[in-house]
């Protein structure tokens, strides 16, 4: 499948007569890379707001659906939106010290300690009781790349060894993800009486929100799940973020992906939490996970646990390496699924790995999470029936790595880099007109505009994000 709106759009089941909606300026130099990273933003975030738009339509009453616009800027603006946030003039924190590529004893190796505990746990793994990164380094050096991923996995932490293309399409992970569909969706069997409210088109310049009304619970964490609710937010959906207390989000990522949303803090082992979780879960209409699958399901909160206690309910669950294989129930970031796959040696050189220009398994796969929330409203508004949709950056990356190899795109040389199409990459650097300021409860903040656009939409988050936890277990 190639990485095209066309084929995505396909994935989520939406009609092909659709897409001549939807127009697209296309700016060579957003995103240069050797995979085709720009095709693959441009797509997620096209259909995102073309299934925004079908919803939009549906619950006006409009007899067309509302044109939609993709600019390659605002998306690679947003695709990058935490280096473009600014708290009070502060740059965020971004990679940790310990969150890096390393030399070991026969290749390289990834790790992931952006988390006090994880990071806890990679220090223990190599027996270190403290460690700055010398230590770890002279640790890692001395051990094979799989003996590392091995051994730091055990301990709960997150470390993967540097692969080829070809070797990760040897693995059993690699063949369980790839005889998966890119967007997983089924129809529950059972149904609700759930009537789509109807939405207001406003001459007077309020803007069109599809989702408006719809209640999201958001168990999601870090990026991927953040920005899917994050622009279910902007569409107009009350989103109420629920983490555990023992384990807060990082702070500037919760600013840079909150924006729209609410935020609580629930644990679902002390009684009173719980009954303050069923709560909100009666009232909900979208269920968002991020969670390994499985791991939320001893609270009783798997698909079909909550589909029978709320018929008609849309659950999207979001993964690092998919809900089959041998590494279903291991966690993983978008930097170590890149070096898993071989997208880092393929971005790489012969000195050292490299990276994609965003972190862009995290940001599509979020707005493709997005759309197929959207796609399942628009879907179970004609049936009553509630849907499962199931994603993971691993098939994400599989898209954009099957893409390339089908349009037989050699995985070596320089980053693409184009001159025509209306820029240069330092007007992307810039984001000039892709930004925006505002205060909020945590501060001045400069950060990016969302790149879903459709006519008489939304162009920006009604509220700006708050502290983490501090909400009540309430729907607003």
């Amino acid at each position: 499948m190639d990485v095209s709106l066309a084929s995505a759009w396909a994935a989520l089941g939406g009609e092909p007569g659709l897409l001549p909606r939807v127009s697209t300026v296309v700016r060579e130099e957003a995103l240069p890379a050797r995979l085709p990273v720009r095709e693959l933003a441009r797509a997620c975030a096209g259909v995102c707001a073309l299934a925004a738009a079908e919803l939009g339509a549906l619950r006006a009453g409009l007899t067309e659906v509302p044109r939609v616009r993709v600019d390659d800027g605002a998306v690679a603006t947003a695709f990058v939106s935490e280096r473009h946030l600014l708290i009070d003039g502060r740059a965020p924190v971004a990679f940790a010290p310990l969150s890096r590529f390393w030399r070991t004893a026969d290749g390289w190796v990834r790790t992931h300690a952006n988390y006090p505990h994880h990071r806890e746990r990679l220090l223990s793994a190599l027996g270190l009781p403290e460690g700055d990164a010398a230590a770890v380094g002279a640790a890692l050096a001395e051990r094979s790349s799989l003996e590392i991923e091995e051994t730091v996995y055990a301990a709960g932490g997150l470390a993967v060894a540097l692969r080829t293309p070809e070797q990760w399409a040897a693995h059993d992970q690699a063949a369980a993800v790839a005889a998966g569909p890119l967007v997983e969706h089924d129809r529950a069997d059972t149904a609700a009486d759930l009537a789509v409210a109807a939405v207001s088109v406003s001459s007077g310049g309020a803007p069109l929100l599809p989702a408006a009304g719809v209640r999201v619970l958001d168990l999601t964490r870090v990026i991927a799940g953040p920005v899917a609710t994050r622009t279910l937010a902007l569409l107009g959906a009350d989103v109420l973020r629920v983490d555990p207390p023992g384990t807060p989000e990082l702070p500037d990522q919760h600013i840079d992906t909150g924006f729209g949303k609410r935020s609580t803090a629930l644990d679902l082992t002390r009684a009173a939490d719980r009954r303050d979780f069923e709560e909100l879960l009666a009232g909900a209409d979208v269920v968002v996970t991020g969670y390994r699958p499985g791991a939320l399901d001893r609270f009783g909160l798997s698909p079909q646990a909550l589909l029978a206690r709320r018929p008609g309910l849309v659950v999207a669950q979001l993964s690092a390496w998919g809900s089959y294989g041998p590494w279903a129930g291991r966690r993983g970031f978008d930097s170590l699924v890149q070096v898993a796959t071989g997208i880092a040696v393929v971005e790489g050189s012969a000195e050292r790995p490299g990276a994609l220009p965003a972190q862009a398994l995290d940001h599509g796969t979020g707005y493709l999470l997005a759309a197929a929330v959207l796609r399942s409203l628009t879907e179970g508004s004609a049936d009553g029936h509630g849907r499962v949709v199931r994603l993971s950056l691993a098939r994400t990356a599989a898209w954009l790595l099957e893409s390339a190899a089908r349009r037989g795109e050699a995985p070596q040389g320089e980053a693409r880099r184009g001159g025509g199409g209306g820029g240069g990459s330092e007007a992307f650097d810039a984001a000039e007109g892709r930004l925006a300021e505002r205060d909020s409860p945590v501060g001045r903040l400069r950060y990016a505009l969302p790149p879903v656009s459709f006519e008489g939409g939304p162009g920006d988050w009604a509220r700006p994000p708050g502290p983490w936890g501090v909400d009540g277990a309430r729907w607003g």
